[in-house]
């Protein structure tokens, strides 16, 4: 039996989680998901949803814990919301918005312009003596660490100064420059 599967998933105040022909929509104050499922079939019961399988097939027990962490993060993003941070390391890196519009200054001969899909919402902070951040938040966290994913690879972060645009909190594998 799947840990994570087998657990409940309660459902808070405020939130709807429908199912209907394979497929889980939930509905929030900040938005609505919707999953298709296979393989496993998804209850709601006493306020809770509740992900099982029929048989102990490899593909079933595959799906029993991926489905059930996806309806999850679906209530827990519609209620909450996510946050991805992310620094940018470097002299002269800068980060600016104008909406939705990200502009970054990644040391190319040209700023980069993104146009950050509307569910993303997106805010730079540039303190002085501090380098750049850009907050990154939504409801849908597939689609946040999607479009992260993307910043950060703009200018991955290198091993020997760490200079690029890494995550916050994120611990680089440094090496040792050239021995004299």
């Amino acid at each position: 039996m799947s840990r994570i599967g087998k657990n409940p998933i309660a459902i808070p105040a405020g939130i709807t989680v429908e199912v209907k022909d394979a497929v889980v929509t939930v509905k929030g104050k900040l938005g609505e998901l919707t999953q298709e499922f296979s393989d496993v079939t998804v209850k709601i019961e006493d306020n809770q949803v509740i992900v099982e399988r029929s048989s102990d097939h490899k593909d079933e027990r595959a799906k029993h814990g991926l489905y059930r962490s996806l309806i999850n993060n679906m209530i827990i993003g519609v209620s909450e919301g996510f946050t991805k941070e992310l620094e940018l390391v470097g002299v002269g890196y800068r980060a600016s918005n104008q909406g939705q519009k990200l502009d970054l200054a990644l040391g190319f001969s040209h700023n980069i312009v993104l146009e950050v899909v509307k569910e993303v919402t997106v805010e730079t902070v540039s303190e002085k003596g501090k380098n750049p951040i850009v907050k990154l938040s939504s409801f849908d966290k597939q689609l946040l660490g999607q479009v992260a994913a993307k910043i950060r690879g703009f200018r991955k972060p290198e091993p020997y100064k760490g200079k690029g645009v890494k995550f916050v909190g994120e611990e680089l594998r440094r090496k040792a420059g050239k021995s004299a």
